[in-house]
């Protein structure tokens, strides 16, 4: 039989091997953190319009460390409720909790840049993995983490208690972080947020760091390293990309619907300058976010089979519709906001600045806004104010 102790090993090297994994503590704490007591009751692997459900108790002991020890995201919960263990056969589902890959959960680890003594908020529990890391390092008594799902946190608590870590595990808003812990030395998110909660860096010391994924879409999102100062503001930089799901309170709606009648009445017609398929492109992505926070990215399809292209503001009652001929594109607006211009104008001056990566971004958070900026584009400025 596979022995679990190799394999924790094996994933670990390889996760050297690829620069990922760097910390002697941490490689000691991947090495002796049992991932596959934190997947129970089993998980959901993507068979692409299906997910297959495989439980510990029922899979092939090699199968399960198998699974276990691949460097994949592993899903454990498909809308809101169901888990492996109530699934006989291949299901249709959306993921809503899930195992984060071992190299984005180290990657992350890696940039809080930890040190002995320091105190931990972990906001998204999940299966508990990573807090399991952070506990073998810090010790359970300097590591928090909330959960907003409380199946999901139960799951968790179970799973450190067994690996023996009774740490301060919370179920509730993450959003609102854990005061009665606080100040914390470091705060790292697991899910996407649309804006970093002014809560976090409240709950932060001076000086220390907090670590979150921005943005709303499934792509185009990036993870801002924040150091908070002496006067409660705190600054930093979008440091790279970063994935994760969208925090339960902030889960944005998908349009659906009537997408002719959303669009029956536009204000404006003209040729656009870029064509709407660049936002399928990552930094385009976060910069139309940036541009048009509340906008939704839909394509969709006609009924004799040729791609559509949108951007809607559900909230601000606003669309653009995108018309391709042959190589032009012709944008259509509707609303009180021009949604295309606003991303249009971004997109262009980030092109004519030479089209710096995400990491160019910088971010500044104080209580009453998130401010945005790419230094050598001084075009590249956005405000999103809170009130």
């Amino acid at each position: 039989m596979t022995d679990p102790a190799s394999e924790r090993r094996r994933m670990a090297t390889v996760l050297v091997n690829e620069g990922i994994l760097k910390s002697p503590w941490l490689c000691e704490a991947v090495e002796s953190v049992p991932r596959e007591r934190f997947l129970r009751p089993g998980v959901f692997l993507d068979e692409g319009r299906t997910w297959r459900p495989v439980t510990a108790t029922d899979a092939n002991p090699d199968e399960w460390l198998k699974i276990a020890y691949s460097v994949d995201t592993l899903t454990t919960q498909l809308d809101g409720h169901l888990t492996a263990d109530q699934a006989d056969e291949p299901v249709v589902g959306v993921p809503t909790s899930s195992s984060t890959s071992p190299a984005t959960v180290v990657g992350l680890i890696e940039t809080l840049d930890l040190a002995t003594g320091h105190r931990v908020l972990e906001i998204g529990t999940g299966t508990g993995y990573s807090a399991a890391l952070l506990c073998h390092y810090l010790g359970e008594d300097n590591v928090a983490t909330v959960e907003v799902d409380a199946q999901v946190a139960a799951r968790a608590d179970a799973a450190l208690e067994a690996a023996g870590f009774s740490t301060w595990a919370v179920t509730g808003d993450g959003l609102l972080g854990h005061p009665y812990r606080a100040p914390y030395d470091r705060v790292i998110a697991t899910c996407a947020v649309r804006r970093i909660p002014y809560a976090w860096i409240r709950q932060t010391r001076p000086g220390g760091v907090v670590l979150g994924t921005v943005g709303s879409w499934p792509w185009g999102t990036g993870l801002a390293k924040l150091i908070v100062g002496d006067d409660g503001t705190a600054e930093g930089s979008i440091v790279g990309r970063s994935s994760f799901m969208q925090a339960r309170a902030q889960a944005v709606a998908p349009v659906a619907g009537d997408l002719s009648a959303r669009t029956a009445y536009a204000d404006s017609e003209r040729p656009a300058l870029l064509s709407p398929l660049v936002l399928e492109e990552w930094m385009p992505a976060f910069l139309a976010q940036l541009a048009a926070p509340g906008a939704q990215f839909v394509r969709a399809t006609d009924g004799d089979g040729s791609p559509l292209r949108y951007l809607f503001d559900p909230e601000k009652e606003s669309f653009a519709e995108f018309l391709v001929d042959g190589e032009s594109w012709t944008v259509r607006q509707g609303g009180p906001v021009a949604l295309w211009d606003d991303v249009e104008r971004s997109l262009v001056a980030w092109q004519d600045a030479g089209a710096p990566e995400i990491d160019s971004v910088r971010l500044r958070v104080t209580p009453a806004s998130h401010r945005y900026w790419i230094d050598q584009a001084p075009s590249l400025r956005w405000e999103h104010r809170i009130a």
